[in-house]
């Protein structure tokens, strides 16, 4: 399971949610993810990294090549740990919309 803390603040840089994104279309290299950035591959490696440790993303070699690959599953335990927030939070505000109307009709 990722740790959600770093995750987060992981996916708090820009950079890395467009490598997320990229990485959702499938595994790419670190040459590959940097193209579209004006960084060099090294930044790239390094956000990569941060990735890596928070374990979003993995790295694997095949030859010479070092392709990574996004852990959607782990994704999903982020995508869930939200999804949970707003359902209490529904869940509290249809309280609040409950005793507001309640009150209102009480008068």
């Amino acid at each position: 399971m990722p740790d959600l803390d770093l995750a987060f603040a992981a996916l708090g840089d820009p950079v890395r949610r467009a490598l997320v994104t990229r990485l959702a279309h499938g595994d790419a290299t670190v040459g590959e993810l940097a193209e579209p950035f004006d960084l060099t591959p090294q930044a790239i490696s390094h956000h990569v990294g941060v990735l890596r440790r928070c374990g979003l993303v993995e790295q694997r070699r095949e030859g010479t090549r070092r392709p990574c690959r996004l852990r959607a599953d782990q994704l999903a335990l982020v995508g869930a740990w939200v999804d949970e927030q707003r359902r209490a939070w529904d869940d509290r505000l249809d309280a609040l919309d409950r005793h507001l109307d309640d009150e209102a009709g009480a008068r």
